[in-house]
């Protein structure tokens, strides 16, 4: 595709979501930017969430996680579905008991204000880092197809990208999301289902061949049974459950979503739906990724990539015809990318003006203009981020983005946790001591094991980290007493 035609795509996508943004703004205030104010459609927000948590990064890394890892991602997904379970009957009753805006809140009634600081800080590490390397995935795409060619730097192509996500979110905030994600999602669906559509038929293959060469393929092996690898079926399941836990449960990207809904039933029947859809969405892009092996294997001049994240893009660059398929793809990408960075940006400055700069405590027009201030702050940190991270990365997105999660998520693991399975009380001060230091003896303790057992740590190494963390409040508890707040769920 010309870059002249990619850019008009872009800015037609983005000149929709203006529209959206237009019409859910009007009359918006600092509840509707936080919480849009509890009225949100349960299956609204079910549908949109799942754009939002599959993002760039499943868009493109999931289908080349298939030339190393075959389908054993699917074994997490597994897992994700039980945690979602957990989360829909363990945390949000607590949440909407509470009546929270910000989920950190939580740690500061349960255990004083250190604790809630530290809890809202972990967040912020995590969800910079996270958002940053989904939107690292979308600006290089964008940055070789468009805007190199327009001889633009990449800071540019970066830049122009959160520009755009900036202008639709600034004022509606997460009543705007709501229905933007809702969008983008069927976007990005839609560009799943027709790349598998294309490409297949590239292949000749209907849909009953297509199914039987995806089953019969031998990078389609579902479990490993293996106990030593990283992919060993047991501890991909139990993190999966853990990272669902953390990364939604204890996320208030996702659960900012969740308290925008009218009531707690509400709530619980967008979970139940959202993570029930888990399984069948990640099978077609697992499925997706056989296909775009088996189409490099059988196209002369075509070799696979040196990373498999490259695999998907360099497929789609490959085929001249349909030229359906190249905007296909592309507006698949923009939806991926868009769902997941517009939610983490206004999560990430509720959470830095509600929990860190308290300002909640401000009056309506003085919080307004501090939310704005916030809201360019944390993209121009985002922007910084995906450039150091370019500089940086070697390796599938998405491994390294679970490989961080566990230890930047392993503390909230922990206190929340420790909070809701004990009436114990902590020593405040000492806890963003435990919380720093129990992902620096998790890696120890990683380092240690793999090279004196052989062992290969993968996404387990979240538990380990939130039982470190647990350890450790455990020794800095308090004689047990009475909790602030009644820490049972309804």
């Amino acid at each position: 595709m010309k870059p002249v035609l990619i850019l008009c795509i872009i800015l037609g996508y983005f000149l929709l979501l203006l529209v959206i943004s237009y019409f859910t703004s009007r009359k918006a205030d600092n509840n509707s930017f936080f919480v849009g104010n509890r009225v949100s459609p349960w299956y609204v927000v079910a549908f949109g969430m799942i754009g939002a948590s599959l993002s760039g990064v499943t868009y493109i890394s999931v289908p080349g996680y298939v030339v190393t890892g075959d389908f054993y991602y699917m074994q997490m997904v597994l897992g994700f579905v039980i945690g979602y379970a957990v989360i829909a009957e363990v945390l949000l009753p607590l949440y909407y008991r509470l009546q929270l805006t910000s989920i950190y809140a939580y740690l500061g009634e349960r255990y004083g204000r250190s604790s809630y600081k530290t809890g809202s800080f972990f967040f912020l590490i995590s969800r910079l880092i996270g958002a940053s390397f989904r939107l690292f995935l979308v600006a290089e795409v964008l940055h070789l197809t468009v805007f190199e060619s327009l001889h633009v730097h990449y800071l540019g192509t970066v830049g122009i990208t959160l520009a755009l996500i900036f202008v639709y979110t600034f004022k509606g905030g997460i009543r705007t999301i709501v229905w933007t994600d809702t969008l983008q999602t069927f976007f990005m669906l839609l560009a799943v289902g027709l790349s598998i559509y294309f490409i297949s038929r590239l292949l000749d293959l209907n849909f009953g061949s297509m199914v039987s060469a995806i089953s019969s393929d031998p990078h389609a092996k579902l479990f490993n049974w293996d106990w030593k690898a990283a992919g060993f079926f047991p501890k991909q399941f139990i993190s999966g459950i853990f990272m669902a836990i953390v990364m939604t449960g204890l996320d208030q990207d996702m659960m900012q979503k969740n308290l925008s809904c009218r009531n707690l039933k509400d709530a619980k029947k967008n979970m139940y739906w959202y993570g029930s859809m888990f399984v069948p969405i990640n099978l077609l892009f697992l499925g997706l990724g056989v296909l775009l092996i088996m189409y490099v294997n059988v196209t002369p001049g075509l070799l696979m990539p040196g990373k498999t994240d490259e695999l998907f893009p360099m497929v789609i660059q490959s085929i001249s015809h349909p030229q359906l398929l190249g905007i296909v793809f592309l507006l698949g990408l923009i939806a991926a990318a868009y769902s997941s960075a517009d939610s983490a940006l206004t999560a990430l400055t509720t959470s830095f003006t509600i929990d860190i700069l308290e300002g909640d405590k401000l009056p309506e027009k003085k919080l307004k203009n501090l939310r704005w201030k916030v809201h360019i702050g944390m993209a121009v940190i985002i922007g910084i981020i995906i450039f150091a991270f370019r500089l940086l990365n070697n390796e599938a997105v998405i491994k390294k983005l679970y490989e961080i999660a566990s230890y930047t998520y392993g503390p909230l693991l922990g206190l929340f946790a420790f909070g809701l399975l004990t009436k114990l009380q902590v020593k405040d001060k000492w806890v963003p001591l435990v919380a720093v230091l129990s992902p620096g003896l998790t890696y120890l303790l990683k380092m240690g094991v793999e090279h004196f057992a052989s062992y290969q740590f993968a996404f387990e190494l979240l538990i380990l980290n939130g039982i470190i963390s647990f350890a450790g409040l455990m020794i800095i508890s308090k004689s047990p007493g009475k909790a602030k707040i009644p820490v049972q769920t309804e």
